[in-house]
C-alpha cells in the first residue's frame, strides 16, 4: 500500500509539474540540440513572444571603451599551444603594421600564462578614474588575473566569482586607446566563453589545434559555439603541425598530417596558420621572450607574422559604435 502511495503521489507531481510547464511556457521535452525545449515552429504570436523572453533574459553587448575591435583565441580542449598563438599573434600583429595599438587580454582565470610568456609581474597600478593600468612589455599592453594573485596560489572559485573577475578585467582596465584587443581564451566551451561571446562584440574568432584526431574533435565544437552565439570564425590554426629533426632535417608528423585541413573543409572554413612544432617557440615562451620579437628572422616568427596578416585581413571594417554626430 505504501509503494502504491508513493508511486501515486510522485505521478501526481510529475503530471502536475509537467502541466504548468506547458502551461507557462510552452516547451516541449528538452533535447541536447535544443536543451531550452523550444519548439521549432507555432504561430507568429507565440514565436514573437518566446522570442522576446528569451532576449529577456540576455545581456546587452556592449563595447570595450577605447577598442576599436576583439580577437579571440581560442581551443577545444588544452595543451594545444592557445597561449603561445595568442601571445605570438598579438606581437606579429604589431610588428607587421607599427602604427596599429594591440592589447592582450589574458581571460584563463585558472590558468594565467600571458604574465610569464610576456615578462611581466606586479599588480597593476591606477588611474584617475580608479581604472587598472594594463602592464606593457614589448609594446603590448596585457592584462591577466595573473598580476593579482600570487603565481603559485591556485583559484578556488566558483562560476559567479569567475565572471565577475572576467567582467572586470573587461570593464575595469583602461584599455584605449587600441585598435585590437587579442582575447587569450580559456580551453572549452564553458561559463567564460558564453560570458565574453554575450557581453562585448567581437569580430572574430580563431580556432587552435594540432592536427590529431581528439583535438580536432573538441576545437570543432569551439567553432560551433562561437557560430552559435554568432561570432564569426575566422579560421583553424593548426600547431606543431610538423616537427623537423635539428640534426638530419627529417620531418616527422607526431599529431598527424593536415588534420585540420579536414576539418576545415567539412565546417567550410580554412586553415589560416601553419606552425612547426620547434623548441625554439617552446623555450622562448618560458624565458618571457617570445619568438616572434626574440627571433623575427626564424621560420617560426614568420608563420605567426603570417598568421596576423590572415586575421587582419579577414577581420570586418572598423565601425565605429558612437559616431559623432553633426552640429
Amino acid at each position: 500500500m505504501a509503494a502504491i502511495f508513493r508511486k501515486w503521489t510522485v505521478g501526481s507531481v510529475l503530471k502536475s509539474a509537467e502541466k504548468h510547464r506547458l502551461l507557462w511556457f510552452g516547451l516541449t521535452f528538452s533535447t541536447h540540440e535544443n536543451p531550452l525545449g523550444i519548439p521549432n515552429a507555432g504561430t507568429p504570436g507565440q514565436d514573437n513572444h518566446r522570442q522576446r523572453l528569451m532576449e529577456r533574459g540576455l545581456p546587452k553587448k556592449l563595447p570595450i571603451a577605447g577598442v576599436n575591435q576583439v580577437i579571440v583565441v581560442a581551443s577545444g580542449k588544452g595543451g594545444v599551444g592557445k597561449s603561445t598563438t595568442a601571445v605570438n599573434l598579438a606581437l606579429a600583429i604589431a610588428a607587421n603594421d607599427k602604427s596599429k595599438s594591440v592589447g592582450l587580454l589574458d581571460a584563463d582565470v585558472y590558468g594565467p600564462s600571458i604574465p610569464r610568456m610576456m615578462n611581466l609581474a606586479g599588480e597593476p597600478e591606477l588611474n584617475k578614474q580608479n581604472l587598472m593600468k594594463p602592464l606593457v612589455n614589448f609594446g603590448i599592453s596585457c592584462m591577466s588575473m595573473g598580476f593579482l594573485v600570487d603565481e603559485k596560489s591556485p583559484l578556488v572559485w566558483r562560476g559567479l566569482m569567475v565572471m565577475s573577475a572576467v567582467q572586470k578585467l573587461l570593464r575595469q582596465v583602461a584599455w584605449g586607446p587600441l585598435d585590437y584587443l587579442v582575447v587569450d581564451m580559456p580551453p572549452g566551451t564553458g561559463d567564460t566563453q558564453l560570458s565574453i561571446s554575450q557581453n562585448i562584440p567581437i569580430d572574430g574568432a580563431v580556432i587552435v589545434s594540432t592536427p590529431q584526431d581528439i583535438a580536432l574533435l573538441d576545437a570543432r565544437k569551439g567553432a560551433e559555439m562561437f557560430r552559435k552565439v554568432d561570432v564569426p570564425v575566422l579560421g583553424l590554426v593548426q600547431n606543431m603541425s610538423v616537427f623537423q629533426c635539428p640534426k638530419c632535417g627529417h620531418q616527422t608528423h607526431i599529431f598527424g598530417q593536415d588534420g585540420a585541413k579536414k576539418v576545415a573543409e567539412e565546417m567550410e572554413l580554412q586553415v589560416i596558420g601553419d606552425v612547426p612544432l620547434h623548441i625554439s617557440i617552446r623555450e622562448t615562451s618560458d624565458s618571457g621572450q617570445p619568438v616572434t620579437v626574440s627571433q623575427p628572422d626564424s621560420l617560426q616568427a614568420q608563420a605567426y607574422r603570417s598568421l596576423a596578416k590572415e586575421v587582419v585581413a579577414r577581420l570586418p571594417p572598423y565601425k565605429d559604435p558612437l559616431p559623432e554626430r553633426k552640429q
